[in-house]
């Protein structure tokens, strides 16, 4: 949890939310309700999701608390006392049902099911909707990239331009829950227990007289380190590396060299038989500037001897598809389906599962569901919170985390996997939710025109 989230984590949350809590209350309003988090539709470049940032959503909700500043901020703003009352003593101890970290989804499909007396569950919107969207956005333009990639690694160079500290911190958690093999950021790999990577910057070599002595002195701190090349010229940058090589000898334990602008592909070609003529076989080629999943494909059908691609903008702000369609939305209040008909934002109503089925090892085909149906396929929604606590069953390590999430990766369709256009992934209804929906449907239009 970061600094900003532990001081105002109370307060993160939008002032309609607070005011229909105050309405809630004046009107007694506490019965259960149970509210869905969904994406409406995928972004047009986007055939899958991947769910993220469930781990740490848990453990705000958690927490979730106000202070005494805050209550006096409140009642600045002319809010009741009942209201602040209330939010002193709050705690949620709601249910929560969702998507296990990693697991693959589609557009409609429930990625959350809150369940919780109504006030607690309309407050914790805008949290839940603000750490699950971002971690999940990040999370599925990184597992892009790292199936074009194949089996090179990636590495995350993007926190200097993701939008804050805690898109940095947490991007980086979920764009390794993708297939991101380390990350730069380093207060991501410690607050996380993240792989770190990295090698240097141009300015360390603009700040030497001499690109040479820049390289010699660095691996004098650094053995084993990455050397940027192209500060000046490319290939008389790998020369100079060549030329350290032949004058350390032995002690030259360089891993390799990066490439950072230009035409990395044929700069990589010309570097690779460079070092090669000269015994340097071993030394790796990064690449980077300006990379994404469409540029790293066709680096790798061009067979540019690449050995490992370091991302940053490009994927820490998803910049092919900054945001999703995402929803919260109320289906259930005290034991009744609810939902809304506006024009082109259709909701489910009540708790529902997904039921997924497999083909020679391949998912084939989901079916949301009411709750309490048996359909062929395995369920995927399983209950994660319980009167506001984290079940033990559901705490797994990261490492699980991200090897749950590939093997779901592994097992989509192959038209599903790759960034070429295709068929969509098919996400059917059964039959007793289209009844019920159609069933609310009518008593809801009955409710509008009384």
């Amino acid at each position: 949890m970061t600094g900003t989230e532990q001081d105002d984590l109370g307060l993160f949350t939008d002032l309609y939310q607070l005011t229909m809590l105050d309405a809630y209350l004046n009107e007694d309003m506490h019965e259960e309700a149970v509210f869905t988090l969904f994406v409406r539709r995928l972004p047009d470049n986007r055939k899958f999701l991947l769910a993220a940032g469930l781990d740490p959503l848990l453990e705000l909700l958690e927490n979730l608390s106000f202070s005494e500043k805050q209550f006096d901020y409140l009642a600045d703003q002319g809010f009741s006392d009942q209201l602040i009352n209330y939010l002193r003593e709050f705690e949620f101890s709601g249910q929560v049902r969702a998507l296990p970290e990693g697991t693959v989804f589609f557009e409609n499909e429930p990625m959350v099911e809150v369940r919780a007396p109504l006030p607690q569950a309309q407050l914790i919107e805008t949290l839940v909707m603000n750490q699950l969207h971002l971690q999940t956005l990040l999370a599925s333009k990184a597992a892009r990239i790292a199936l074009a990639a194949g089996d090179k690694p990636i590495l995350d160079f993007g926190a200097r331009r993701v939008h804050g500290i805690d898109a940095g911190v947490k991007g980086s958690r979920a764009m390794l829950l993708g297939g991101i093999r380390a990350t730069s950021n380093m207060l991501a790999g410690h607050h996380y227990s993240l792989p770190v990577a990295g090698t240097m910057a141009h300015s360390y070599i603009q700040a030497h007289d001499s690109e040479f002595d820049a390289f010699k002195r660095f691996t004098e701190r650094f053995p084993d380190t990455i050397l940027l090349v192209d500060t000046i010229d490319t290939i008389e940058g790998v020369k100079k590396v060549i030329k350290l090589a032949k004058q350390l000898g032995d002690e030259f334990k360089v891993k390799g060299i990066r490439l950072d602008s230009g035409d990395l592909g044929e700069l990589a070609k010309q570097s690779r038989k460079l070092l090669d003529d000269n015994g340097l076989e071993h030394l790796d080629i990064v690449a980077s500037g300006g990379l994404d999943e469409y540029k790293i494909s066709e680096l790798e059908n061009n067979k540019a001897p690449i050995d490992s691609f370091g991302v940053g903008t490009g994927m820490g702000v998803s910049d092919d598809a900054p945001a999703l369609d995402i929803a919260y939305k109320l289906v259930e209040y005290a034991g009744k389906g609810r939902l809304k008909l506006s024009s082109g934002k259709p909701v489910l109503p009540g708790e529902k599962q997904v039921f997924r089925e497999t083909k020679d090892g391949q998912f084939s085909q989901d079916t949301i569901a009411r709750y309490d149906e048996q359909l062929p396929g395995h369920p995927l929604l399983q209950k994660v919170m319980t009167k506001g606590k984290r079940l033990p069953s559901h705490q797994r390590d990261f490492e699980k985390i991200c090897e749950h999430a590939q093997q779901q990766l592994q097992q989509l369709p192959p038209s599903i996997r790759t960034i070429e256009k295709s068929d969509s992934y098919q996400v059917h209804i059964s039959d007793r939710l289209s009844d019920y929906q159609q069933q609310v449907t009518e008593q809801v239009k009955k409710g509008g025109t009384s």
